[in-house]
């Protein structure tokens, strides 16, 4: 594993966890396939590192948000086909074709558009049509699917492969989730009369482990992927941890009493107190709303708490009960001993945002066990 010694902030990613919690969904779903979604910097491990690790990891596409996340994937030398998960830009859609790229179709004029590019460069164009089955951001409202049937399947470029949706609420409102899915069969159904559909998707990881969907044969897997299930489960207790976020002691002194820590002395102390700096702020990632919310590090087998404001590139702890602390230690920002989810709580928001909030600066180092 890459030297970490002279890094302020780095994480650690388990590509090995990443695995076994694709075999997790492997034998909850056997029959299913799976889409590794890796957009967002692969939810903050690193696209390019991840999609090596799992480019043989019987993953049928890497799910991505852009053409320009796309490319990387072909960049780092993958065989593995990225799926575009999103609607594409007309200007993009040149290079979807010419690389044979999965993307999604959710309008007649992509499709024309789709069709036209096909036909230019001689070749299919393979597309999935995505249903708006309530999350309203996107696809071909499934009322307009019968009409459209035939319109679709009459393209001589385009291969119509698949079919999906996105849950909107699958962990909060199980009513509306289940009329999502019922609305989904009957577009599958629709589509089926004029179309085959080798890939049908609709659960994500709010719902892979909890809801089922007669017609799918393939889920995508984001959060779960990455050791993090958004709803109850008996399968969560069996999801490892796949990232660790690390930062080191820059400085440590004792301050007195009635003394303000960080930006507008919202922390001032109480009596004499030993502080460390520790080498990492929003600007790495660790985010500003978990200031004076009792965040914690994990340093020399103890929790320290964050006193004060989050800055830019560092936090000040409390290191006052410690025997020993000095510049270079290492503490554990985030990981088995502070999951997301407590970082989710304090900073009163989504584990996603807890984990894509990990910027470019933070060096990511993988266990290399199957780079």
């Amino acid at each position: 594993m890459q030297d970490t010694s002279l890094f302020r902030a780095w994480a650690e990613v388990d590509t090995a966890a990443m695995r076994h919690n694709l075999s997790i969904v492997a034998r909850v779903l056997p029959t299913h396939k799976r889409m590794a979604i890796v957009k967002a910097e692969a939810y903050g491990h690193g696209l390019e590192g991840v999609v090596r690790a799992l480019d043989d990891a019987e993953v049928e596409f890497f799910g991505v948000a852009t053409p320009a996340e796309a490319a990387r994937v072909r960049d780092a030398g993958c065989c593995t086909c990225p799926f575009i998960l999103g609607p594409c830009f007309p200007a993009e859609r040149e290079m979807v074709v010419q690389n044979d790229w999965r993307a999604a179709l959710c309008s007649i004029e992509e499709a024309e558009h789709f069709d036209s590019l096909g036909k230019l460069y001689g070749k299919k164009v393979n597309l999935h049509i995505n249903v708006d089955t309530g999350m309203g951001r996107a696809g071909l409202l499934p009322n307009d699917i019968p009409g459209l049937r035939d319109k679709l399947a009459s393209y001589e470029h385009l291969n119509i492969e698949g079919v999906y949706s996105h849950l909107s609420a699958a962990a909060e409102d199980i009513s509306f989730t289940h009329r999502q899915i019922r609305s989904y069969e009957h577009a599958v159904r629709d589509l089926s009369e004029a179309l085959t559909l080798p890939y049908r998707h609709l659960c994500s990881s709010s719902a892979v482990f909890n809801y089922r969907a007669p017609s799918t044969n393939m889920v995508r897997l984001g959060r779960i992927l990455y050791g993090y299930s958004p709803m109850p489960s008996p399968y969560n207790r069996e999801l490892q941890n796949t990232l660790t976020l690390y930062s080191r002691v820059t400085l440590v002194r004792t301050l007195p009493g009635d003394h303000g820590i960080s930006y507008n002395h919202t922390y001032i102390t109480t009596g004499p107190t030993r502080v460390a700096t520790i080498g990492i702020g929003f600007g790495d990632g660790y985010l500003h709303y978990l200031s004076n919310t009792g965040a914690r590090v994990y340093l020399n087998g103890s929790y320290c708490p964050v006193l004060g404001r989050v800055t830019m590139d560092q936090i000040m702890v409390d290191v006052s009960h410690l025997d020993e602390v000095q510049p270079g230690d290492v503490a554990e920002i985030m990981g088995s001993n502070v999951p997301w989810s407590e970082l989710t709580t304090r900073a009163h928001t989504i584990p996603s945002n807890v984990i894509t909030s990990i910027t470019g600066r933070v060096p990511r180092v993988y266990n290399n066990r199957h780079l």
